[in-house]
């Protein structure tokens, strides 16, 4: 129908002329009452929203020279941060004379990303930042779909530790 037929039907039945698609040729419009058009749109955003997730950068900081316990508790909690969905900053922080010896940076980094590498990927390479070596691991795919529940993180952990003593048996 016409634009003006359009605007007088609206009038006849107190209701709005509400714009639908402008870019549409012809352009498309509704009669509809405005402020309940306004509300169902609103609803429909806040909808939305409710189901997604920001993804937050959660740190966890190690030393060059860590203890193989102290290391084991940072990697528990960056796979935790993991398993919640959220990007991790590993960062290995050199301090003092330590700095005459960054390639225990890169190495830690590997050895980290080896115990990780079922729960990770990574999201940036790893490189230095002043006094940090730093990367950026993000949840693995099949992550973010699924939570693994603490039972399967044991079983991948305890698989993990199997093949670390295996491959120090061997090199011995």
């Amino acid at each position: 129908m016409s634009k003006d037929e359009a605007i007088a039907k609206a009038r006849e039945t107190e209701m709005d002329l509400v714009e639908i698609s402008a870019n549409a040729k012809p352009p498309v419009v509704r009669i509809v009452d405005f402020s309940k058009f306004k509300y169902q749109e609103e609803k429909k955003e806040k909808e939305a929203r409710k189901h997604t997730r920001e993804t937050e950068l959660k740190e966890v900081r190690l030393s060059p020279f860590i203890g193989e316990h102290d290391l084991n508790t940072g990697l528990d909690r960056a796979k935790k941060f993991l398993l919640d969905g959220d990007l991790v900053k590993i960062s290995v922080h050199f301090k003092g004379r330590q700095m005459a010896h960054t390639e225990f940076g890169p190495k830690l980094m590997s050895k980290v990303m080896t115990l990780l590498s079922d729960f990770a990927e990574k999201d940036r390479e790893g490189r230095f930042e002043g006094r940090r070596y730093v990367t950026i691991v993000r949840p693995k795919k099949g992550l973010q779909n699924k939570k693994i529940d603490k039972e399967q993180a044991e079983v991948i952990e305890e698989n993990n530790k199997n093949n670390e003593t295996e491959d120090k048996e061997g090199s011995s």
